[in-house]
């Protein structure tokens, strides 16, 4: 049996960067092998940078190796990482392609497969609360777990 492997929001931007940018998976699997951080320069940002990346994970136990070949889940989402995590995972623009509100992200459209990938990655503080399918594939509103249960569950004169 597998275990699930866990990143931290700041280890899955910047992992989701170096895709998005063209970085091949064995270059980065390479790259994270060696702890080879400067093997990540060309996909280095201003403010997402690289430096860290491989001790932070080593510190912390993440097995980044492992979440490149088989995958991963986000151990906690901020609204404003989310929304990046997004960006970077996606190529898809905050404001333009989906909006990011209190506890709330709507309008995100996605191929079914990128849905699928998000599920699996989004930290269990998200939810996604609705899926409806349009000619991109599925337009999604995802929800921090807590506003769900705030306006679904008992209401304050059921609780006594």
């Amino acid at each position: 049996m597998s275990t699930e492997i866990k990143l931290s929001q700041s280890t899955a931007i910047r992992l989701e960067q170096a895709r998005g940018k063209g970085m091949p998976e064995d270059q980065i699997l390479q790259a994270i092998k060696a702890k080879d951080v400067a093997a990540f320069d060309a996909v280095s940002e201003e403010h997402y940078r690289y430096d860290d990346f491989i001790s932070y994970a080593d510190e912390h136990g993440e097995n980044l190796e492992a979440a490149v070949q088989e995958g991963y889940r986000i151990t906690f989402n901020t609204r404003g990482g989310l929304g990046i995590w997004i960006e970077k995972a996606f190529g898809l623009q905050p404001e333009r392609d989906f909006t990011v509100g209190e506890g709330i992200v709507t309008g995100l459209k996605l191929k079914p497969e990128q849905a699928e990938l998000l599920a699996k990655r989004l930290a269990s503080n998200w939810v996604i609360t609705d899926s409806r399918d349009v000619p991109e594939g599925q337009e999604l509103t995802l929800k921090l777990r807590a506003l769900v249960y705030a306006t679904s569950g008992p209401s304050r004169s059921d609780i006594r």
